[in-house]
């Protein structure tokens, strides 16, 4: 039987009774990150022993009577209270797939996370996972001297030299995290950034209020100037901690505060006794000078996938054929930007 969720203390409720999940399947995250005409969606299976849960965003696909489902950005899927490697999925592939089809959804698409487990077992037979890249992890399990050998000779002498320049401390007070916007989105300009990437002002201070995870933003203050030249922002959640959103100072680039910033929230996360410290990976998943920097700090590389479905064939090639779309690697193609 599936539930489907949509209210807060009932999608807290499942969480709390699965214990495992991340801060990308929390409610709260989900309406943080919608869109409009998005509707968050857990999609709840339980039968007999065996409770797994499912976050969607459900939207409407353009004028039309059918709908497709997506996740929020970052790491999500399923989660299950039953991880036994001999379990049969197959009574919940058909039940998720039943729903699908009865409320008109042709297409889902659906991110998934490498520190859960059993995600891809949970989801093969219907649709496809799809390995597309690779992310870095800082196992946080490994004593200091362990986790800092596998740095980078490059990265540790950096990390040195930005230590002796700056000072790093918590953003607390208003005027701090404001600070730390300004830096994140100058840092975006810079980069020439996708329009998904630029969030204003009341996403950062609502994100810090949300209860279901915790939020750290720290910054690296230039000793000398006294300024706030860089600032990360760092989700813990259970045994996980996420690289969320960083930026530099473009005239301060050449001190590597980014880097400075990583090595300090790998030592509070030891300190703190997480087990996973998550830098993610390159952009667009590809292994490239975003990578590579991130790759700089550990050797503990694991794969990231996404889940791919199509409901129905005859009106996904009919959708996408009205859209005048060609070739394309984008999902759900129909939606495949211009």
């Amino acid at each position: 039987m599936l539930n489907i969720i949509t209210e807060k203390n009932d999608w807290e409720k499942v969480l709390e009774q699965l214990g495992v999940f991340d801060f990308y399947h929390t409610y709260d995250y989900h309406y943080l990150s919608k869109n409009d005409g998005e509707k968050p969606v857990l999609l709840v299976y339980n039968k007999d022993n065996l409770t797994i849960a499912l976050p969607l965003l459900v939207r409407q696909i353009f004028d039309t009577d059918y709908f497709d489902a997506t996740s929020v950005y970052g790491y999500v899927g399923p989660l299950s209270n039953n991880t036994k490697e001999t379990q049969d999925f197959k009574e919940y592939q058909n039940c998720l797939n039943e729903y699908f089809r009865s409320n008109r959804i042709i297409a889902v698409f659906s991110r998934l996370n490498p520190y859960i487990p059993q995600q891809a077992e949970i989801l093969s037979g219907i649709g496809e996972v799809k390995p597309i890249g690779n992310i870095v992890n800082i196992d946080l399990t490994q004593s200091l001297e362990q986790q800092r050998s596998a740095y980078r000779r490059d990265t540790r002498s950096r990390i040195n030299k930005a230590r002796r320049l700056c000072t790093i401390r918590k953003a607390e007070s208003r005027e701090d995290i404001k600070s730390f916007i300004d830096i994140y989105l100058e840092t975006m300009r810079k980069l020439d950034a996708n329009t998904s990437y630029f969030f204003d002002e009341n996403y950062f201070f609502n994100f810090l209020k949300c209860k279901g995870f915790k939020t750290d933003i720290l910054l690296a203050m230039h000793n000398e100037s006294n300024k706030a030249i860089a600032g990360s922002m760092f989700v813990k959640t259970n045994d996980i901690i996420q690289y969320h959103l960083s930026g530099t100072k473009t005239e301060f680039l050449n001190i590597a505060p980014a880097r400075l910033l990583l090595d300090e929230m790998r030592l509070l996360g030891s300190e703190e006794k997480y087990t996973y410290f998550n830098l993610g990976g390159g952009y667009h998943s590809k292994e490239d000078a975003l990578f590579n920097f991130k790759s700089s700090f550990s050797n503990d590389i694991k794969q990231f996938s996404v889940w791919k479905v199509v409901v129905d064939d005859n009106i996904y090639g009919q959708l996408k054929k009205d859209a005048n779309i060609g070739e394309t690697e984008f999902f759900p193609a129909y939606r495949a930007p211009n």
